[in-house]
């Protein structure tokens, strides 16, 4: 049986489907575009959205229908999420909250599915088509949750570096593509939780490896394109990373102290001249980054003109290394301590946003023969690595990802995913999406409206796209705990921090101390 009608000028038809839930699925015929957006890219837009739906309820495997309502309230609710429970009040929530809460804690979602799926999608890119990936941790605090395992102890900035905090939480880490342009916008690929037991150089180097490889599979890299950027803050070792990720497409580009030491490359010894007697040297001249110095002549020396920043200047020195030594993540290396060469670049830009004064900024590349227009495409990549850090703002501050007060780390996981999943939808959105902005708010044109307005009107296209979850069955609430029934089983506590001591920690030390 077919039914069609009319609709603010687009035809909605209305068809009975033998699906699995067996409900009825509207199928839109057109979306109300915005004005200045061509007709072939928004229906394109308009595809892309559809198939991500369905796909994104494929990976939802135990309480589907209420994982997949949550993700639709989520993106549909007024305002910003201020709990989780506040979402069941949502029109789009048509269950109560006890599914809300059951769904959360005890469903099932196929996230090695659901990171292909994000693979497969459209990828921002930079510089003309390429691959720029950016890396952030951020924390899920839970100060004062000691029912809650597996939390670390997670850095927190304050107003001065004298106030900055460690405090419980749960950190997790981050992979997004980057776009050029003046967009808050970013594609999310990956989010990890790291655990008491493993080591953030490792699984940085393993999440990058995976996204890498389902990147390389869905089609978005082959052989003969440029390798791809891949952007990471201070917090990393980036050149243990530059070491273990050699043999990918990918070039490095991380933030260094002020106060680090690197070397020169090894100056090879002149013709004619004296043999060099006893160990052979291994490491050239040292450069220290706070003592100018100590600074040799640099390779490039650029200067260019920026909107936001003003005047940026950048030197590189080619082939800097840093002195390693068998400790740490190096204790357990085989043989001699291999050299990570790599490319050294200074920026120092005029000013920051609000007239602050800028320090200036170090960055070390993989490349170690970088070029100027290499050098340039690194610190502007670097810039664009803010742009993680406005996503993972929306992601807490709008989505409500920090909000659910969850004891478990795996329901932790599980409502992260379904953030990803929003942002994702949002971000598949933007072409469709009409400006509704606030009255005391500056107009946007279509490509560059932020997440959050995108947000304001994805009420009305989930309207006139297909739901594929089925409708809520009539039930019953149980009979609960007996009145004057206590809790007789306490949940137990957990320590904070590591909980798990390298081996090669302990044998170093009883080295040092025996």
């Amino acid at each position: 049986m077919i039914r069609g009608w009319r609709e603010g000028g687009h035809r909605v038809i209305l068809r009975s489907c033998e699906a699995s839930k067996g409900t009825a699925v509207a199928v839109m015929t057109s979306l109300p575009l915005a004005d200045d957006v061509e007709k072939g890219l928004a229906a394109a837009a308009a595809d892309g959205l559809r198939g991500f739906r369905s796909e994104l309820y494929r990976c939802l495997d135990r309480r589907a229908d209420e994982l997949f309502e949550l993700t639709e309230a989520l993106l549909c609710a007024d305002g910003p999420v201020s709990s989780l429970v506040g979402l069941c009040l949502a029109p789009e929530h048509r269950r109560g909250h006890g599914a809300l809460y059951d769904a959360v804690n005890v469903g099932r979602v196929d996230v090695e599915r659901l990171r292909r799926a994000l693979a497969r999608l459209p990828l921002l890119r930079m510089f003309g088509g390429r691959i720029v990936l950016a890396v952030d941790a951020t924390a899920w605090l839970r100060p004062d949750a000691e029912t809650c395992p597996q939390r670390l102890f997670c850095h927190v900035y304050g107003r001065t570096r004298e106030s900055d905090q460690l405090l419980p939480g749960w950190p997790y880490q981050l992979v997004a593509a980057l776009e050029s342009g003046p967009t808050s916008w970013t594609a999310l690929l990956d989010a990890r939780r790291l655990g008491p037991a493993e080591d953030a150089t490792a699984v940085t180097a393993e999440q990058l490896r995976a996204v890498i490889g389902r990147l390389r599979s869905a089609g978005h890299w082959r052989p003969g394109d440029p390798p791809m950027l891949v952007v990471l803050d201070a917090g990393y070792d980036v050149c243990r990373l530059a070491f273990v990720l050699a043999d990918l497409p990918i070039q490095l580009i991380g933030r260094l102290r002020a106060d680090r030491v690197l070397l020169t490359a090894l100056a090879p010894p002149a013709p004619g001249g004296p043999r060099p007697t006893g160990r052979p040297r291994r490491h050239g001249a040292v450069m220290t980054l706070a003592d100018p110095g100590s600074w040799p002549t640099p390779s490039t020396d650029m200067t260019s003109q920026t909107a936001r920043y003003g005047r940026a200047q950048a030197l590189s020195w080619d082939r800097m290394h840093p002195r390693l030594a068998h400790r740490g993540a190096w204790a357990a290396h085989p043989g001699p301590l291999p050299i990570v060469e790599g490319t050294l670049i200074r920026l120092q830009v005029e000013q920051l946003p609000g007239a602050r004064a800028a320090k200036p900024v170090w960055l070390w590349t993989s490349a170690p023969d970088a070029d100027a227009e290499t050098v340039t495409r690194c610190w502007q990549a670097y810039l664009r690595r803010f742009d993680l850090e406005h996503t993972i703002r929306f992601a807490k501050q709008t989505l409500g990802w920090t909000r659910p007060k969850l004891r478990s780390p795996a329901a932790a996981d599980r409502w992260t995913w379904l953030i990803l999943a929003a942002h994702t939808e949002l971000r598949l959105a933007r072409p469709l999406a009409v400006d509704l902005r606030r009255p005391w708010e500056r107009p946007l044109p279509a490509g560059r409206l932020t997440p959050a307005r995108v947000r304001r009107g994805f009420r009305y296209l989930r309207a006139k796209t297909p739901c594929p979850a089925g409708a809520p069955k009539p039930a019953h609430p149980g009979p609960g705990r007996p009145p004057g029934m206590t809790n007789r089983h306490r949940a137990p506590r957990y320590d904070v921090g590591k909980t798990v001591t390298r081996a090669a920690a302990t044998s170093s030390e009883q080295a040092v101390t025996g």
